[in-house]
């Protein structure tokens, strides 16, 4: 193998890969500050610890 194509499967396997945002955490979650899956109707995290889960928008407004 050359050391151009060793050189580019190492760049390949070095870079990190960055997670999926969610495009909307749960009110569980946001107010815990964990990772939400954004599953409907109900998340992992809420689902595992049996609370309601519940979706709330957040308008431009707020910020």
């Amino acid at each position: 193998m050359s050391s151009q194509q060793n050189n580019s499967n190492t760049q390949q396997a070095d870079s990190p890969r960055a997670p999926r945002r969610t495009p909307m955490a749960c009110q569980f979650c946001r107010g815990r500050k964990l990772k939400c899956d954004g599953s409907r109707p109900s998340c992992g995290n809420c689902n595992r610890r049996g609370f309601p889960c519940e979706y709330t928008p957040v308008s431009a407004e707020q910020k």
